[in-house]
């Protein structure tokens, strides 16, 4: 409702009179009202209310002017306020020219008083909904609600609403065939090589949703697609089976053994079954450990997207770059398709042999050799070798009539650069079964490495163990001893998105991979000790450090740590220096003592949280870890790092005040915070005047670079009220079945739920994202939530550190194993077991059986180091919701599902009863 004063609406009634005469009745109260829409918005009347009686505090308008201040029986002195005892608090405020309509700039309110401070945007006040702050016990209400603090908690109650989390806490646990249907099916391409080795390739099929005429190949380098010399053009072929692209998908794909990098197509064209299996090996050598020699990390970085060679590298690059494609052995894409006649009459079959291009209108730049196989570049470089039967295939695309039941065998080798025709004679000689068993074996061998894992739902511990693969296709480097680069995908190594890669290898005991991929951070480091090797992101130190300090933690590598030092206390001394140019009075509880710059693709050179989080993590791991070698050097850097906190801190504590609250499901509003120092509140919100969509999202800076940082860089206590207050609004605002948009596992959500033991929102964040995020057939994850970058490990990398919380999980001295395991997996006749995973507290050995059909599920725990936990906490969620009846080994906690033991001596066998 509008209410106009009588001299306005006097002065719009004889301006009407004298010149709005045609128009009708109708329309002149609009039009009339219309140009007063500014005016009738100010002066802007508001209360604010309190469940205590004497309230002292002040008010502060921002893009605003305070105009009146009133409160009954109270004191008012220019914007401050007193209330008196007697009755609940309440002051009433006007506002003049204030900035209400959408749109940045709004005009804010921020209220300071004993009983806590806040912030609202003026605009949001409304009475059908108030500003219902709990946590102060506060409310704002509009002008003409009379409404005491009490009475608008009894209304806001007994709507019975409920957060999101909240939902989440009261539905069913979710699962991935919960979620999936409605979640996105993101079929990725697969990708294949030996690890180490930067010779990849790349391979398309008629996926879900991603057009193309044929199945594609494509040669690379790292991530850098090839241009043949002999064409001129990308090394990308094109080969069909089956009639061709028709209305149904009818592809099924699969990884060998279900995690395997040997790729398994089946394609069924009505009766004909066309079944392909793909693999990378050499071309003339057995596919070894020993003879896989690798590529040395600074030529496949040169390959790899992102990486940014600065002045005093450039000059090892040049020299690296001289013999970077002088291999002893070809690369060779192997692929065999078994067609069948699965009909009861006879049926043809059809197929096309790889060809240069993606698509039949390239123009034909090849000769084919129906008496060799051969197909090749001007008759001498051959491109690909194509088998039928056992014998050269009669020509490059035909039909074949198969009886029912009849089988026929199509092979090529693609070689990963065009070769001569003897080297491709001798590869013609190759036996595709015994290469297969051959790779089959070096994969397992790597597998075998590794610790295990073992859970109740087949999906989970297949992409456990794909994962790993996936992760070492691309970790590239020479071999046996040299550095490694931990790509992410097709980029090279980042400080911040390498790190869940190398801690996953940590955690499988995988040291001396981690151990070589860490060093790359070091021979990669500048002459001052900054680490920055990826598209300028300025927040590589700190995390390297960290990652640093977690290799320590896990291994007790004091001798790698002493010969380390002197490169890591320069990146210590460059992340103090950089820390001391901002210690200025004017960044005082804005950013003082905190660095600034970027921490990913945009352009945001601020006093970030998370870049400031990551130096202080990475100092606390330095400080930690050098006590061992060199206590006194320690002693400093927990000092300085000490000091750094209590700046952050001071900074969240100004911010926490300034930045404004927003509404949850419930009909409570709680407080927010901004990604950086310099805002007054979430990006998001657009406070500012400001346009910074990219990635697909709003929501990039604040939920996935954001101030969630704070609690998993142990800036807050991950238990503390501060903590569950980021998890409460960004489930709210940033977040889709609890998972965030866009580039997801750059959300550090997942990890806080983990910690304070959230078992439902955890799962139900773990499954959206994983069934949207990755290809559910062979487990390849994407970037983005648009398919864009695929292999990406960065994100594959957290969804495995993601499991391993989920399994165990360290707190100070307590591990914590099964802390949010979904109840499905405790059915009766199902095992988890976990062999040999490294944590904080070494090997770890763990076996749980359900046999809660007969009434009992028992669990083992060992942990053989000295290190040992002094504590051990085991969830065990039965799936019927049942609580035990005599629990043996330890004590039971009903409210959690969770056996303590405590003192614990390294082994430990557990037994519930129903």
């Amino acid at each position: 409702m509008i209410i106009l004063s009588y001299s306005h609406y006097s002065i719009m009634s004889l301006f009407a009179k004298r010149y709005l005469r045609p128009i009708t009745p109708v329309l002149l109260p609009l039009l009339l009202l219309s140009p007063l829409l500014a005016f009738a918005q100010n002066p802007v009347r508001f209360h604010v209310v309190w469940e205590q009686p004497a309230v002292e505090g002040e008010i502060t308008v921002h893009q605003g002017t305070l105009a009146a201040l009133e409160t009954h029986k109270g004191k008012i002195r220019g914007n401050g306020f007193r209330t008196v005892e007697g009755q609940p608090a309440r002051i009433t405020a006007e506002v003049s020219e204030a900035r209400l309509d959408p749109g940045p700039e709004p005009t804010r309110i921020t209220v300071r008083s004993t009983q806590g401070t806040f912030t609202f945007i003026l605009r949001d006040v409304n009475q059908e909904h108030p500003i219902f702050i709990p946590l102060y016990k506060a409310a704002v209400l509009a002008d003409n609600d009379p409404r005491t603090y009490a009475e608008v908690e009894k209304d806001v109650l007994k709507r019975k609403l409920a957060t999101k989390i909240q939902q989440i806490e009261s539905a069913e646990e979710v699962s991935f065939a919960s979620v999936a249907p409605r979640n996105r099916n993101m079929s990725a391409p697969i990708w294949l090589g030996i690890g180490r080795d930067m010779r990849m390739f790349e391979v398309t099929e008629e996926l879900q949703d991603y057009s193309q005429e044929g199945k594609i190949i494509r040669a690379k380098y790292s991530s850098s697609y090839i241009t043949l010399k002999e064409t001129n053009q990308q090394a990308a072929f094109i080969y069909v089976l089956g009639r061709g692209v028709g209305p149904q998908n009818n592809i099924q794909r699969r990884l060998d053994k279900g995690y395997l990098p040997i790729y398994h197509s089946t394609l069924t064209d009505d009766d004909v079954v066309y079944h392909s299996t793909s693999f990378v090996s050499f071309g003339k050598k057995p596919l070894t450990a020993d003879t896989n020699r690798g590529t040395h990390f600074v030529v496949s970085d040169k390959h790899s997207y992102g990486r940014s060679f600065k002045d005093e590298h450039k000059q090892e690059l040049e020299e690296r770059m001289k013999s970077a494609y002088d291999f002893d052995d070809p690369m060779v894409y192997y692929c065999q398709t078994v067609i069948e006649n699965a009909g009861s009459v006879p049926r043809y079959a059809w197929l096309k042999t790889p060809r240069p291009g993606t698509g039949w209108w390239y123009q034909k730049i090849h000769d084919y050799n129906p008496e060799t196989g051969f197909s090749t570049f001007d008759g001498e470089k051959v491109f690909c070798i194509s088998k039928f039967n056992g014998k050269p295939l009669p020509n490059e695309e035909m039909a074949v009539l198969l009886k029912p039941g009849e089988k026929a065998v199509y092979e090529f080798y693609l070689p990963h650069t065009p070769i001569a025709t003897e080297t491709a004679a001798a590869i013609a000689g190759q036996s595709f079964p015994q290469r297969l068993e051959e790779a089959r074996n070096y994969w397992e061998n790597r597998m075998a490495q590794a610790a295990n894992i073992r859970v109740p739902e087949k999906r989970i511990e297949e992409m456990l163990k794909a994962g790993l693969l996936h992760l070492d296709l691309i970790t590239f480097g020479e071999e046996p001893q040299g550095t490694l680069s931990a790509n992410i995908g097709v980029y090279s190594p980042i400080g911040t998105e390498s790190s869940p890669i190398i801690q996953y290898y940590l955690s499988m005991g995988w040291f001396d991979q981690a151990r070589r991929a860490l060093n790359y951070f070091l021979d990669t480091q500048l002459s001052t000790g900054y680490i920055q090797n990826f598209e300028g992101y300025t927040v590589e130190t700190g995390a390297a450090l960290w990652n640093m300090g977690e290799y320590i933690r896990y291994t007790g590598d004091l001798d790698w740590l002493k010969q380390a030092q002197p490169r890591i206390m320069k990146s210590v001394n460059y992340l103090l220096q950089w820390r001391e140019k901002n210690k200025k009075e004017e960044l005082k509880g804005r950013g003082y003592g905190m660095i600034d710059g970027k921490v990913a693709d945009p352009e945001d050179h601020f006093h970030q949280f998370m870049l400031n989080g990551y130096a202080f993590l990475g100092l606390s791991r330095m400080g930690e870890v050098l006590t061992a070698v060199d206590p006194a050097t320690a002693d400093k850097i927990r000092n300085e790092a000490a000091e750094w906190k209590k700046d952050i801190l001071e900074t969240v504590a100004t911010l926490w005040k300034l930045s404004p609250v927003v509404p949850m499901g419930d009909g409570t509003w709680v407080p927010t915070l901004p990604p950086w120092a310099e805002a007054d509140g979430p990006r998001n919100l657009f406070l500012k005047k400001e346009t910074f969509w990219s990635h697909g999202t709003f929501t990039g800076a604040d939920a996935m670079l954001g101030p969630i940082y704070l609690a998993f860089c142990e800036v807050l206590d991950p238990y503390s009220d501060e903590a569950g207050r980021l998890l409460q609004y960004h489930s709210e605002l940033m977040y889709q079945g609890n998972s965030a948009f866009s580039q997801p596992y750059y959300s550090r959500h997942n990890w806080l739920q983990a910690k304070r033991g959230m078992v439902k929102p955890f799962l139900s964040t773990y499954y959206n994202t994983m069934a949207a995020h990755a290809d559910r057939e062979t487990y390849t994850f994407w970037e983005h939530m648009y398919r864009l970058s695929p292999h990406k490990t960065h994100e594959e990398g957290w969804f495995l550190m993601e499991t391993r919380w989920m399994l165990y999980m360290e707190d100070g001295d307590t591990l914590s194993l099964f802390k949010t395991i979904p109840r499905d997996w405790l059915q009766d006749g199902r095992e988890i077991a976990l062999d040999g995973v490294r944590s904080y507290f070494g090997k770890i050995n763990v076996k749980l059986n359900s046999k809660v059909n007969s009434g009992f599920i028992e669990v083992e725990v060992s942990c053989p180091d000295a290190k040992r936990p002094r504590m051990v906490t085991v969830r065990v969620p039965h799936p019927d919701h049942k609580r035990p009846v005599r629990v043996s080994g330890g004590t039971y906690d009903p409210t959690n599902e969770t056996v303590t033991l405590l003192n614990f001596t390294g082994q430990a066998k557990l037994r519930l009863d129903y």
